[in-house]
Parts: structure tokens; C-alpha cells; sequence
């Protein structure tokens, strides 16, 4: 079976086996589901996200040297990363305007009034100011040692910067970060054989903790951002189909990254294995190298859809009028918000906090959604690792990068042994050839 078959039926079998545990807890002695998810549910499903962790920074550190330091990279690194800000801008634009849109035309915040008497929890996210401060790391190994992805990606990009400037006396270090980075290639294909594992502890434990039924009393709440979220998702596709970059074979190869991102709800989590699918897609591995982990860093679709979806619903909630303020407002602010949002579970309702002050909107609605916010959390993560890869896949089509007949015969060597994804491409090329 396919990893990606593995991490699907890992999702399935870990809704079952919560919904189980949840719909059977009176015949279970007192307090064993809580026994259960805090010594070996949630235990699992941890060590599974910090193994993957471990392997995050490191990789997304080397694979930019190595992009920076090679024959295209440094010249294109500059145009690449304004034209993908510009993608980024336009895609999270039309986002956010689907959520809102779609929780205009449903109206979610109907008939949900008796939720409002829930305290709001949460705290304000940083300002823009504290957030372009944080960007700047005071040295490079607070930057390796925080895990803050933007602070990596600076840090590569002065040190890429500076070693291009001296090829001939950093080349023993390039060698040695290559050397570094196929290692942690091989750690990744380590850590991999207990993700179906991993996915099914972290879903179980939602599930047989929080049951489903706050999620039946929001069952229009999440049916419209479901509804939200794959609208954008559709949107991607269409893009893909447009500008010719194959949306069948997209989601095929980048199906274990999605599934993957829909089990465990952290895009810095899944960003190795995105790196991975790239390459058997057949993506320019100096281009994926770079715009990976920099969409990691920033791409936030779902946080976007999340911010203009609730704002309007919160409104609904409490019957405030909507008001072409109160639109302008959100969607400024939400589009701000999606760029700073951290891409771990649960950082959308920091977010939320945001947007919600900035629109006069009352954050008691924090509360209102904060319980079913796991069951969507994975979706809209989806949607950020979707949105991430279908915006690099879109800027080598525009830049004309892939040519007719392109194989991944200019990877090297190391990267092809250790990636049986490769080896299947490259094994589907040459019995193309031969026909």
C-alpha cells in the first residue's frame, strides 16, 4: 500500500476508533477515555510531530543554501520571491472573499444564539511592527534553536548570499550542508514509516475527547467552511488546468502531503513531505527548495477563508449589522492576519482575536468556535500546504520552467536513491520513452 493510501486509512480508521471510544464512554469505567488519550493517544501523536520537527529546520536551512549557492538560484531568488508574493496577495484576496461570501449567503450565526453566554479565551496575536521585528534573528542559532520558519529562511538567505559571493572558499561548506541535507532526507524516510501511526493517534484523540456533539449544534457553521475551503481548493485546480500544470497529477503526488496535513493540522510539520512530492511531480528542485518553505512560512489560504467566514458569522451571532465598513475592515485585516498566522494546530483562533478587535466584533465568538475548531483545523491546513505547492507549480509554469518532455534527471544522485517516489517517475519516464 501507498503512503498516502496508508495516511488515508489512518484518518478513517482514527475517526472510527474515536467516535467508538466517545459514543461508548458510559459502558467504559469512569475517567478511562481521559486516561487513555493522556498516556497514549496524545503521547503518540506528539512524538510523532517532534520527530518531524526535528527534521524541519534542518532541512528547510540546507535546501535553501543549496538553492541560493547553485548555478540559478541566487540570480533568480530575488524575481522569484516577488512574484510569488504577488501570488500570494492575489490567491489569499480571493480566499478570504469566498469565506465571506459563502457566510453571507448562508448565514451560520442563525438560530445559534444560546452559544453567546461562553467567556472568550484567547490572546491579541503581535502587532505588524512586533511581527516585522520578529522576522530578524539577534543571532543564527537562536534562529535554528527557535523553529520560527521565517527567521530560518533569513538566516539561509544571508548566509546563501554570502557564500555565493565567495564560491571558491565556502565550496568545503557547501559540500558539507549537501552532505547534511541528504542526511536528513534519510532521517525523514525514517521518521515516515510510523506517520499512518502518528495521524491515527492525533485523530483518535480529537475525536474521542470531544465527541461530535458541539459539532452537530454548529453543523451549519462547519458545513460553510467546509463548503469555503473547497471552493478555494477547486479554484486551485481550475488554475492548474489553465495554466497547463497538470491538477490530476498534482493531487496524485502531492496526496500525501494533503492527507497529511488533514491528520496532524501543521504545515511546518508537512513541509518534508511536500519537499519530497515536489520532486516526483517534477518540479524544479531549485524552485522548490526556495518557494516551499517560504509558502510554509506565509501562505495561509485557509487562514484567510477562517478569518472572513468567522468575522461575518460572529456578526450574525450577535445581529450586528454588516456594514461596507465592517467588510473593508475584515478583509484588510484578514488579509494581514493570514500572512502572520503560525502553522501550527490552533493558531487560527489567536488570529481570530485580531480581527475580531479591529472590526468592533464582540471576542466572546472565540468561545463560540474554539470547540469545533479541530475539526476544521485540518481541512484548512490542507487548504495552506494546497495553496503552497499549487503557487510554486504556478510560477514554473509562468516562468516557462518546465519543457516539453521534463524528467527530474537533473536531481541528484543522492536525493533519486533515497526518494522511491523518484524512482517510480523516472521508471514511468523511461517505459514512456520506450513507447
Amino acid at each position: 500500500m501507498s503512503a498516502t493510501r496508508q495516511i488515508l486509512l489512518a484518518l478513517v480508521l482514527g475517526i472510527v476508533t474515536g467516535l467508538a471510544l466517545n459514543t461508548g464512554a458510559g459502558s467504559l469505567p469512569a475517567g478511562a477515555i481521559v486516561w487513555l488519550d493522556a498516556n497514549l493517544l496524545k503521547p503518540l501523536g506528539n512524538i510523532f510531530l517532534r520527530l518531524l520537527q526535528f527534521v524541519v529546520v534542518p532541512m528547510v536551512f540546507s535546501a535553501l543554501i543549496l538553492s541560493l549557492t547553485s548555478r540559478e538560484g541566487g540570480t533568480e531568488v530575488g524575481r522569484r520571491a516577488g512574484r510569488l508574493l504577488i501570488g500570494y496577495v492575489l490567491t489569499s484576496a480571493i480566499a478570504l472573499a469566498l469565506g465571506m461570501l459563502v457566510a453571507q449567503w448562508l448565514s451560520p450565526g442563525s438560530g445559534t444564539e444560546g452559544l453567546v453566554s461562553q467567556t472568550a479565551t484567547g490572546r491579541q496575536a503581535d502587532s505588524l511592527s512586533q511581527w516585522l521585528v520578529g522576522l530578524v534573528p539577534d543571532n543564527p542559532f537562536t534562529a535554528l534553536g527557535g523553529g520560527s520558519l521565517l527567521q530560518v529562511i533569513l538566516a539561509a538567505a544571508l548566509i546563501g548570499t554570502a557564500m555565493r559571493a565567495l564560491p571558491a572558499e565556502s565550496d568545503p561548506l557547501r559540500r558539507v550542508i549537501e552532505s547534511g541535507y541528504n542526511v536528513t532526507l534519510k532521517v525523514l524516510e525514517l521518521v515516515l514509516k510510523i506517520a499512518p501511526l502518528g495521524v491515527f493517534a492525533l485523530i483518535t484523540s480529537v475525536i474521542a475527547t470531544q465527541g461530535l456533539d458541539l459539532l452537530l449544534r454548529l453543523g451549519m457553521y462547519v458545513i460553510g467552511l467546509t463548503l469555503a475551503l473547497a471552493l478555494m481548493a477547486l479554484f486551485y485546480l481550475v488554475l492548474l488546468a489553465i495554466t497547463g500544470a497538470r491538477p490530476l497529477s498534482f493531487v496524485k503526488h502531492f496526496g500525501q502531503s494533503l492527507g497529511f496535513a488533514l491528520g496532524t493540522a501543521s504545515s511546518g510539520a508537512t513541509l518534508p513531505l511536500a519537499l519530497g512530492n515536489a520532486r516526483s511531480y517534477g518540479m524544479n528542485e531549485s524552485l522548490a527548495n526556495f518557494a516551499l518553505p517560504f509558502g510554509t512560512a506565509l501562505k495561509r489560504d485557509g487562514a484567510a477563508v477562517l478569518q472572513g467566514f468567522n468575522a461575518l458569522f460572529v456578526a450574525q451571532l450577535f445581529n450586528i449589522d454588516i456594514t461596507t465598513s465592517l467588510v473593508l475592515t475584515v478583509f484588510t485585516t484578514g488579509l494581514l492576519v493570514s500572512f502572520s498566522t503560525a502553522g501550527v494546530p490552533g493558531a487560527g483562533l489567536v488570529a481570530m482575536t485580531t480581527v475580531l478587535g479591529a472590526a468592533g466584533l464582540p471576542l466572546e465568538g472565540v468561545a463560540v468556535v474554539a470547540g469545533v475548531d479541530r475539526f476544521t483545523d485540518g481541512l484548512r491546513t490542507a487548504l495552506n500546504v494546497m495553496g503552497n505547492c499549487a503557487n510554486a507549480a504556478l510560477l514554473e509554469r509562468l516562468d516557462g520552467r518546465r519543457a516539453e518532455g521534463h524528467t527530474p534527471e537533473s536531481f541528484s544522485s543522492a536525493d533519486t536513491g533515497n526518494n522511491p517516489a523518484i524512482q517510480e517517475h523516472n521508471a514511468d519516464t523511461t517505459a514512456a520513452r520506450a513507447v
